[in-house]
């Protein structure tokens, strides 16, 4: 059986061993609801702080506030339609400001909002940067909210985010800034004040922790305006942001795989640094692959590569490339089965075609050099084999 090399952890990483302890422990001895009065209950809701004070600290940000949900996705949803909502006077004509090519958790949330009469404007964001004379132009004073990824998912692409805060705080005021940190969070180094947002998603199963948890970082000045409304309603758990009883198992592990990654940051990011440097340069050595084209932003996260194949459709190769028992992704795996073309790529500058023939190539800190030896030889033997058949 051929050894499995999986290179697709910007869609999710795998659960690293102390996390899946931490899963498994307080499955076992701390199973109370943390909303029940008695001991058993007392003891979750203590691991939950506990949980939060240990997340919070990695960001650096001892006093904001932390709502768990069931994912990214949630977060950002919370993000942005609980800002929307969070005041009637918004729900005429206000305006949200985003980029092109945003995660579907972000787009769809504010296509929905659009609908129902929001103004929603995406900046530009050719050759992976923000266009920041049109957010100049567009931060008036109706603006409610700007919601913009730190780190592109299908580039890799890392967006200015303290020039947009510093640029909302002189135009827009009373705007505040929700950043999708769910490819940023344990990949480059950040804190809540050095980015300046009042809103930050992350997700755990990007940093090796359990699927199904998430969270969105709250400044508590939004809080204490009220700006914020919850979207899920029931018994008033985080804040009374979220309700429903929280995954305690889930959260521990969360916060144990933050705690540990964030103690190996500089590490990691030099591993996969490294592992991506040694990819680029391997394509740009060999002329059999001399047709292959990445995607290379001035700035950029140390994980996520993408490559444009000439003329062959992503699929075709990703599917190649799984049966050599190396796994890449054809985009966001949120949206691959969508049949969509990368609207991140195209915003890029990438053609439509292009588009279509580019496979994403993702690292974590447990991938290694004889992983990318691999991938550079069965990317070789796939462009010889692909170009014969599709002559």
């Amino acid at each position: 059986m051929k050894k499995q090399i999986y290179l697709d952890n910007a869609a999710t990483t795998k659960i690293r061993d102390e996390a899946m302890r931490e899963y498994v422990r307080i499955s076992e001895k701390i199973w109370g609801n943390p909303s029940s009065l008695h001991s058993l209950g007392s003891d979750a809701e203590r691991v939950i702080t506990t949980s939060k004070q240990t997340i919070l600290c990695t960001l650096g940000a001892k006093d904001a506030e932390i709502v768990f949900t069931s994912s990214g996705t949630e977060a950002n949803n919370l993000a942005i339609i609980g800002r929307a909502l969070s005041k009637e006077r918004y729900r005429k004509g206000s305006k949200i400001i985003t980029t092109l090519g945003e995660h579907a958790s972000v787009s769809e949330p504010l296509e929905s909002l659009k609908k129902q009469g929001y103004k929603v404007v995406a900046l530009s964001t050719r050759n992976g940067e923000i266009d920041m004379d049109e957010l100049h132009r567009e931060l008036t004073p109706d603006v409610i909210l700007v919601s913009v990824m730190m780190v592109n998912n299908e580039t890799g692409a890392v967006y200015d985010i303290p020039a947009i805060a510093r640029a909302m705080k002189q135009k827009s005021p009373e705007s505040i800034l929700h950043v999708d940190a769910t490819q940023g969070y344990m990949k480059i180094p950040f804190t809540k004040a050095g980015i300046g947002a009042e809103l930050i998603t992350v997700s755990s199963h990007k940093i090796e922790g359990p699927k199904g948890v998430g969270a969105l970082i709250i400044d508590k000045d939004v809080i204490k305006k009220h700006g914020l409304s919850p979207i899920v309603f029931g018994g008033g758990q985080e804040l009374g942001l979220r309700s429903g009883t929280e995954n305690v198992p889930g959260i521990a592990a969360f916060a144990e795989a933050a705690r540990l990654a964030h103690g190996e940051l500089t590490d990691r990011i030099k591993k996969m640094e490294s592992l991506r440097e040694m990819l680029i340069k391997g394509i740009e050595e060999d002329v059999e692959l001399s047709s292959i084209s990445p995607t290379l932003p001035k700035n950029h996260a140390p994980h996520i590569l993408n490559l444009t194949l000439p003329s062959i459709k992503s699929e075709t190769m990703l599917h190649f490339l799984s049966s050599e028992g190396i796994f890449v992704s054809s985009g966001s795996a949120c949206s691959s089965n969508s049949g969509h073309l990368s609207s991140a790529l195209t915003a890029y500058g990438r053609s439509p075609e292009e588009a279509d023939s580019s496979i994403r190539v993702s690292f974590s800190p447990s991938n290694t050099e004889e992983d990318v030896d691999a991938l550079l030889d069965a990317l070789k033997k796939g462009l010889g084999k692909l170009a014969r058949i599709k002559r």
